[in-house]
């Protein structure tokens, strides 16, 4: 199909193929449906000479065609422009998201921004030739038709959730919906008019009063959207509402934190559990990262990979990969087999945490070693300070962290399946990307309650963070200690390197006036950071291609 995401020259024609000679079967839907979701796994439908993963891209984002998949956009987004993840790779504009010196040009932003708009656009699309008009000048059956109004649902849903990644780093936005044809320039919305929107889409979808519903939560099939999802992203919304609108009570009708109670306690509630079993091999915490966590407890909305099906270079690829030393001999070796310590093949020598990610953690009462099972480091022969971010240029060990001696590595996704055994392939992991998890819920609900919200208890929010704390081995806490700066931190080691940092730093007024090591590429990160870095800019060649935009921020 010949689709573009908004205006953006950035932006690949997939064919020439039209809707009229696509959508002529029954099997083409299921199979454009399909792409929906693969939307947020892959870069594009072909292979390429790279191999599996390459081929030809939905966007382009120019360094290298795996900076383009959607969970790595977003995850270099939301944890390098904190203290969880500092890099050394030198691609064109990665290292500005540690130094926040990035602009309306940086290939990461604007890939992110292009990524979002050519999954809604894509959704657009199936939801207007699957109308019901559509459906039936085409004679499909009526068993396919009901399975479509399920399908137009959960359409509706991965379309929210872009649009509220795109509220979230990019603030005001356009909001195209079916009307918005090709080569249309979409209008821009407030911030508060995007956020009506999609609150609006999602009550639509899980109030039974129409015939597009989401499955009852936990009953799609795993890796698809259901009520539970669309719950989870109900009460991130309202859980940052105070961030996103301008008199949030007031728009909203009463506190948000009383949605994200209320939302929350459906998930809590609902038919999902923590994971609590742990293998011989690995903690129950652990099982959520590793190459079977299709079968862990606690994952409300996953995004699915699969080392022989669904395969590329973002996700948990770069997850597993990017951390790992690049091998070599002497003191640059790496200590220990790649594929011993996560399951993979090599390395790509080019993430740490800071000392900051590493102080999240618990010690034990002397002061000793991390005894947090969520602390997933590896540590051996490494200085968890960090003294020297620039990297190496002609191959002699002059810097630290391209060696990896300094900054601990964060081993948390593995492509190791809870038995110990290996993935299906050592290149592409067939380790999942939790992107909502139950345990988020119940840090959301404690905090809810912490700021004022109404339908919950102190007592409740106690017991279920020291649920999370027993799970983690760590010692549980008492009602004194409960607090927001607990909360903040206790979100770092329960969420650390899972796209949610930056969100959570912003709420609670930390990503600007905050200081943690290599913020702003200063090794102490005592700098001053602009205020209006809490939101990315409109990318520049949007603005060039959309008359209606204008710039998010004055300072870009």
């Amino acid at each position: 199909m010949a689709l573009t995401a908004c205006t953006d020259v950035g932006v690949n024609p997939k064919s020439d193929t039209t809707a009229k000679n696509f959508f002529t079967s029954e099997g083409s839907y299921k199979a454009y449906f399909a792409k929906l979701y693969a939307g947020l796994v892959v870069t594009g439908q072909t292979e390429g000479n790279g191999g599996a993963g390459s081929g030809d891209p939905d966007i382009t984002v120019p360094s290298n065609i795996g900076f383009g998949q959607y969970t790595r956009l977003l995850w270099n987004m939301q944890e390098l422009t904190t203290e969880s993840a500092v890099t050394r790779f030198q691609d064109q504009g990665i290292r500005d998201l540690n130094n926040f010196t990035w602009s309306s040009q940086n290939q990461f932003s604007v890939g992110m921004y292009n990524r979002i708009y050519f999954q809604v656009a894509q959704v657009n699309e199936f939801l207007r030739q699957s109308r019901d008009s559509r459906l039936e000048e085409r004679a499909i059956s009526e068993q396919r038709q009901e399975e479509i109004q399920t399908w137009r649902a959960e359409a509706r849903f991965l379309r929210a959730l872009s649009l509220w990644h795109g509220i979230d780093l990019f603030g005001k936005i356009p909001v195209p919906t079916t009307d918005v044809t090709l080569g249309d320039a979409p209008e821009q919305s407030s911030r508060d008019s995007a956020f009506a929107f999609v609150e609006r889409e999602l009550l639509r979808l899980t109030d039974d009063q129409g015939d597009e519903n989401l499955l009852p939560a936990g009953q799609a099939p795993y890796g698809r959207a259901d009520r539970g999802a669309a719950w989870m992203l109900l009460a991130k919304l309202y859980q940052n509402a105070p961030v996103y609108l301008d008199n949030p009570q007031q728009q909203i009708g009463e506190d948000p934190s009383n949605l994200v109670i209320e939302y929350t306690e459906r998930l809590i509630n609902g038919p999902y559990s923590l994971e609590t079993q742990r293998s011989p091999e690995f903690s129950a915490f652990q099982h959520l990262f590793l190459a079977d966590n299709h079968t862990a407890n606690g994952i409300i909305f996953a995004v699915p990979q699969d080392g022989q099906s669904q395969r590329t270079y973002g996700g948990t690829q770069y997850l597993t990969h990017a951390n790992l030393g690049t091998g070599g001999t002497g003191s640059g070796a790496w200590s220990g087999d790649p594929g011993e310590l996560v399951g993979v093949d090599a390395g790509y020598g080019g993430m740490r945490t800071t000392s900051d990610g590493v102080a999240l953690f618990d010690k034990d009462q002397s002061g000793g070693p991390l005894t947090d099972d969520r602390a997933i480091f590896f540590t051996t022969d490494q200085d968890s300070v960090i003294d020297n971010q620039n990297s190496f240029a002609d191959g002699e060990i002059d810097d630290p962290i391209g060696y990896f001696r300094e900054g601990w590595a964060v081993i948390k996704f593995k492509n190791l399946t809870s038995n110990g055994g290996q993935g299906s392939n050592p290149t592409f992991p067939d380790t999942d990307f939790p992107m909502f998890r139950l345990a988020d819920a119940y840090l959301m609900y404690a905090e809810a309650v912490l700021r004022g919200g109404q339908g919950g208890s102190r007592a409740e929010a106690l017991s279920l963070v020291n649920d999370l704390r027993m799970r983690a081995n760590v010692p549980t806490i008492q009602d004194a200690d409960l607090d927001l700066d607990f909360l903040l931190r206790e979100r770092g080691r329960e969420l650390f390197w899972e796209a949610h940092r930056r969100t959570d730093l912003i709420r609670y007024g930390e990503f600007i006036d905050g200081q943690w090591s290599w913020k702003g590429g200063v090794g102490s990160g005592n700098v001053q950071v602009e205020e209006c870095r809490e939101v990315f800019p409109i990318a520049a060649s949007e603005l060039r291609a959309n008359p209606n935009l204008e710039q998010n921020r004055d300072c870009y």
